[in-house]
């Protein structure tokens, strides 16, 4: 199953401290890991920061019924139900974002601003997204479209320039150890081989690259590949290759180079490397999101 969104936990939390007693976070999540059938999938799975979703969805959940006044944290970490979270969990009413900014103020406010007006109409969309996730899927659509950006500026260039570039690619990943350590192979006699990487400082071993700057809708076949690691036998017999493109990949030719130990990189793949390490691009702004450093804050 999916991990169930923050809007479909807000009446499993209010449940969890049901007692009128001051419960942990951790125990709040244990009752609500008790009630919901979360598969060994769905706890394993973490936000782009690295924590698990489904503490990030109860931690937002969690945040939500305290501006809306339901819940309360006497300390740090631990949290009691409020007369209203009793009274709306005694109607057996089931809580929803459109509830909480219609009936509870202080939430209007918080996720609206100060500014906005009491009776103006509100308009939500069908589920609304946390603050994390909102950041998470507008950064992925900005991603999206900035990869379209540079395959389209690649197809705008020569072969050789693609080959500088995957050379050039390869050294931004650390392999050769060095600038330089790679090089573009000539034109014309290449046997197949656009260009030779060092994988390492001293240089034990090389690592051959076909380079194919084609069209993204264009499928490379299985041939395509044999070519490359027929190319690889040599002579000198080289052992590690890297066909990379701009284009995709049948499955054929995809389990063909798994079985000959050739490392495949479609135009997908190809740019998210690019972005990865800064090839091709560059920072136009960097947002930092923070938390509280339970370190600092300890006595102990």
């Amino acid at each position: 199953m999916a991990i169930p969104k923050h809007n479909e936990l807000y009446n499993l939390f209010l449940e969890s401290l049901s007692d009128d007693q001051v419960h942990s976070i951790q125990e709040c999540r244990d009752y609500i890991k008790q009630r919901v059938n979360f598969t060994k999938s769905d706890l394993s799975e973490t936000t782009s920061s690295g924590i698990p979703k489904w503490h990030d969805r109860i931690g937002w959940c969690k945040t939500y019924l305290k501006k809306a006044g339901l819940i309360e944290s006497p300390k740090r970490g631990h949290f009691k139900i409020t007369n209203s979270g009793k009274k709306i969990l005694k109607d057996k009413v089931k809580i929803t974002d459109k509830l909480l900014i219609e009936k509870f103020p202080a939430f209007r406010e918080f996720i609206f601003g100060k500014d906005f007006p009491k009776n103006s109409e509100i308009s939500l969309p069908v589920e609304m997204e946390t603050p994390q996730e909102l950041f998470e899927r507008s950064y992925q659509e900005i991603t999206s479209e900035l990869s379209d950006e540079i395959l389209t500026a690649i197809l705008n260039m020569s072969s050789d320039f693609f080959e500088r570039l995957v050379v050039k690619l390869m050294e931004a990943m650390g392999y050769g150890g060095y600038e330089g350590a790679g090089f573009v192979t000539k034109s014309s006699g290449d046997g197949g081989i656009d260009g030779v990487i060092y994988e390492d400082k001293l240089g034990f071993n090389l690592i051959y690259i076909q380079a194919k700057r084609w069209s993204q809708d264009k499928t490379i076949q299985k041939p395509e590949v044999q070519k490359f690691v027929g190319a690889l036998a040599g002579p000198p017999k080289i052992e590690k290759g890297l066909f990379i493109t701009t284009a995709k990949f049948s499955d054929g030719a995809q389990k063909y180079a798994n079985d000959q130990h050739v490392i495949l990189v479609d135009g997908k793949k190809l740019t998210e490397l690019m972005i990865e390490f800064d090839v091709g691009v560059s920072t136009q702004k960097i947002y930092k999101i923070k938390r509280v450093d339970n370190d600092f804050f300890s006595e102990e």
